[in-house]
């Protein structure tokens, strides 16, 4: 295998390496981390990854951190099948889509936040359901209504041709639906979803799988 990564099935961040590493058609090994069981928080796992985060990408001993560096990383070193578009302009909207999913949603809903909610806060199942869909609902208006106003929004966020947002976007809305959003109120982004979840290299990349 020319690659090695560490994920966790149910990680957003994990799910959108493995979805770039498919659309690449890159040999990867996936190696568990179970952050349920804080298998993240190990010292063997901190001598590769000092932030205790999933993922982490190890290629010929080196180690990278961080989804979307991994993802430029390989979109740089294997550029066909691009994911960043070959326009300047086309490809800063495209960062910034990605990174309004990478930067401003995910951060507030993923597990350490939930689990941190319920520790500190005494927060109940409906109380971090709730915070989980506040901070969904008031992502993905902005991101539908970019969407709907942009010229480039076809089959995939910016054109016919998957790019750094559809492997943003798609893990994203696979776990709003995990925790029951409604997602009638964002149809461009519901048809998006449908559309990448029936091609292998998403399929492929799914917790299921």
């Amino acid at each position: 295998m020319a690659f090695t990564l560490y994920d966790y099935f149910r990680s957003s961040a994990s799910y959108r390496v493995r979805i770039a590493l498919n659309l690449k058609q890159l040999d990867y090994a996936c190696v568990p981390v179970s952050l349920l069981n804080n298998e993240q928080h190990s010292s063997e796992y901190h001598a590769i990854n000092p932030s205790g985060l999933v993922p982490t990408l190890l290629q010929h001993q080196t180690l990278l951190h961080q989804s979307l560096a991994i993802i430029e990383y390989l979109d740089e070193c294997y550029p066909s099948s691009y994911l960043l578009p070959r326009n300047i302009i086309k490809r800063a909207q495209c960062r910034a889509f990605a990174l309004a999913i990478a930067c401003d949603i995910h951060p507030l809903n993923n597990l350490r936040v939930l689990k941190q909610l319920e520790q500190q806060f005494n927060c109940t199942p409906a109380q971090k359901t709730h915070w989980y869909h506040h901070w969904l609902h008031q992502g993905f208006t902005a991101l539908e209504q970019q969407l709907q106003q942009s010229p480039y929004t076809e089959r995939f966020c910016f054109g016919t041709h998957p790019t750094l947002a559809d492997v943003c976007l798609i893990p994203q809305v696979y776990n709003a639906k995990r925790f029951e959003f409604n997602l009638t109120p964002f149809p461009t982004i519901t048809a998006i979803y449908h559309h990448c979840e029936q091609l292998e290299p998403f399929k492929k990349a799914a917790p299921e799988s």
